[in-house]
């Protein structure tokens, strides 16, 4: 009977049973290229095809080969719109999307990097009796501002100079400089407002009216140190600015130093690409990097894992209430830095990438009608400036047909600044109690 039921439907099959034998069980699991659920295009998602091949033929015919120009639009669960989309392309600073993507991922959006401050000695009279010792862990926006509002946070505890050495350890940064004992100069002449050079007095006159000018007189000279005196004293803890702040000064000005200084915190590029792939869930042939600041077209993504790391980022940011647009330049909000003179549709979020042979464009454009639309193009060629120009026009093309959200720039406006003196926090001990209540009353006499 089984023989009869199985012969027919071989025969209802019109399948030989030679030809049974040969057939293969299904493989399951195997979504990337299945098209099973897919939905027949909508007319809006027809148009922003016909928009993006017209983009692509425009370029052909100015002999702009297509097939090495990336193009992916994403919202939601459907793709609009793609151009080799699944290739790693030269990314050249998309690449920071994937560092922001792992150290966020690593450290949370609320973390802020803590720099130590210590003495050796007594403090008597204003004076260290001994060295100061800075022990760094990795703050990559240590800048000048932040030495002031240090040299002013020691000052307010009496010390105006230091009879000792400057030791740093190797994980302060000072001005993008990773080495310490550049660092460690660079931060000697912070402190003391005597020892400041035009670029200095440049960035003290942008912070809040009234800043103080530090005087800490350091006699010493600067040297590395890689473990603490066994004699070091906690005098202040110094706080970074959020982590959130820091990607976005990294984004907004596209900084090379500040992405590797985080790069290396976690891994360096080989951990920035796994993590980065495993968080966005995409495969892992399709991002390939050297470096986490995108300098080299050795550093290559695909199009589509662009898309998925700028949609992981918001889901990480979700419970902050934030989103992309607080870690990257938005059009209409930011006027300086990798946006300044582009002509993107306002309330674009977008992170640029730029080498002499790449321009390159990702972002998020807020919509009603279709939620966040996520986008990459990565332009390979000479023609920079041309290339440029065709995306802020491919963009402002598309949302004609979309509905973008409008954008309340004040409700994103936050508090935080460099050189803020409430980072810089006093951990007063017994010999500085003394000495501040011996102050204190002669002042009072």
């Amino acid at each position: 009977m089984l023989d009869l039921i199985i012969s027919g439907l071989i025969a209802w099959l019109n399948i030989s049973p030679q030809a049974s034998d040969r057939l293969k069980p299904l493989e399951l699991f195997v979504w990337e290229n299945s098209t099973v659920f897919d939905l027949p295009p909508s007319r809006d998602d027809l148009v922003t095809k016909t928009v993006v091949q017209a983009y692509l033929q425009g370029l052909s015919d100015l002999g702009i080969e297509p097939s090495r120009q990336g193009i992916y639009l994403q919202s939601g669960w459907e793709t609009s719109s793609d151009n080799q989309s699944k290739i790693p392309l030269p990314a050249a600073s998309l690449t920071k999307i994937a560092t922001t993507l792992a150290v966020l991922a690593e450290y949370g959006a609320k973390h802020q990097f803590i720099t130590d401050v210590y003495v050796t000695g007594e403090i008597s009279q204003g004076i260290v009796k001994g060295d100061l010792i800075i022990r760094g862990s990795g703050d990559p926006l240590f800048v000048w501002e932040e030495a002031i509002a240090l040299g002013n946070a020691l000052n307010q505890l009496g010390i105006r100079q230091v009879q000792g050495n400057l030791l740093v350890n190797d994980e302060f940064y000072m001005n993008y400089q990773d080495q310490p004992l550049i660092a460690g100069k660079l931060l000697k002449q912070g402190l003391n407002q005597k020892l400041w050079q035009s670029e200095i007095t440049r960035q003290y006159l942008q912070m809040p009216w009234g800043t103080l000018l530090p005087e800490v007189a350091i006699a010493g000279k600067v040297k590395s140190i890689s473990e603490m005196p066994s004699t070091a004293k906690l005098l202040i803890t110094h706080q970074s600015l959020p982590l959130v702040e820091i990607l976005r000064q990294m984004n907004i000005y596209s900084n090379n130093h500040m992405a590797q200084i985080l790069a290396n915190s976690i891994g360096g590029a080989a951990e920035i690409a796994k993590s980065s792939a495993e968080i966005a869930n995409f495969p892992r042939r399709e991002i390939q990097l050297i470096n986490g600041s995108g300098l080299g077209e050795a550093n290559r993504i695909s199009p589509r894992a662009v898309c998925q790391m700028l949609l992981a980022i918001d889901r990480l940011l979700r419970e902050h209430s934030l989103g992309t647009a607080d870690l990257f330049p938005t059009a209409g909000r930011d006027l300086v830095g990798t946006v300044k003179n582009r002509g993107l549709p306002t309330g674009t979020t977008v992170k640029t990438g730029t080498l002499d042979n790449v321009s390159a464009l990702a972002g998020v454009i807020p919509t009603s009608d279709r939620g966040n639309v996520y986008f990459s193009i990565i332009n390979y060629g000479r023609q920079v400036e041309y290339f440029r120009q065709q995306q802020d026009l491919l963009l402002n093309e598309l949302v004609k047909t979309w509905q973008p959200v409008p954008h309340d720039f004040r409700s994103q406006k936050q508090n935080w600044y460099l050189g803020d003196p409430q980072r810089n926090r006093a951990r007063i001990n017994y010999y500085t109690n003394v000495y501040s209540v011996r102050e204190n009353l002669k002042r009072s006499l």
